[in-house]
Order: C-alpha cells, then structure tokens, then sequence
C-alpha cells in the first residue's frame, strides 16, 4: 500500500511563500507522474501541478507562473515551492499519483496551507 506524506503547510500573509513536500513510500517511484491537489472549504479537490515521470510540469492557471513543481527520484520526494501566495490559495494540499488526471493512490493527510493577513 503507497503512503503518502505531506509537509510544509502553514499559515502566511498574502504575497508570501511556501514550500510543500510529499514523501511516496513505493517502489520505482520515477516510473510515476506524480501531481499536487488541493481542495479548499466547501469545494472539491483539484489538480494545481503535475509532473511527468520525464520532468515536463503542467499547471492550473490559477497559479500559474506562481508554483514550481519538482521531484527528486533519489529520496521519493515531489515538491511544490509556492510564491505570491493569495487567500483563494487557503486549501488543505495533497501529493498524489497522476493518472491522466485522477489520482493513483489512497490520499495522504494533506497540509494545511492558510492565506491570510
């Protein structure tokens, strides 16, 4: 069973950053696209970044030219430096596998990201 662990949440003002990491316990994770979800209060879960198991990165365009996604095969880990950070960003963040948009595995149990002045 893959597990997954999420850190790095937190509260910020707007305009700060962030810096997200997930842990997969698998094997040949660098087979994997791997992708960040949030879901935010009263709202269902979406994919804001993905990464392929080659390193292409695609983003949701509300945060576009704003998140970085990275991985590093050698520790399972997949990252997501966030900058320039609003409150409509305020969600619980997730790391999951990316199967054409849905995810692979059980969820983890996120990390709180808060925006707020």
């Amino acid at each position: 069973q893959v597990q997954l662990v999420e850190s790095g949440g937190g509260l910020v003002q707007p305009g700060g950053s962030l810096r997200l990491s997930c842990t997969a316990s698998l094997s040949r994770f660098s087979i994997y696209d791997m992708a960040w979800y949030r879901q935010a209060p009263g709202k269902q879960r979406e994919l804001v970044a993905g990464i392929t198991f080659n390193y292409r990165t695609n983003y949701a365009d509300s945060v576009k030219g704003r998140f970085t996604i990275s991985r590093d095969n050698a520790k399972n880990t997949v990252a997501l430096q966030m900058s320039s950070l609003k409150p409509e960003d305020t969600a619980v963040y997730y790391c999951n596998g990316n199967g054409g948009g849905t995810p692979r595995w059980n969820w983890g149990q996120g990390t709180q990201v808060t925006v707020s002045s």
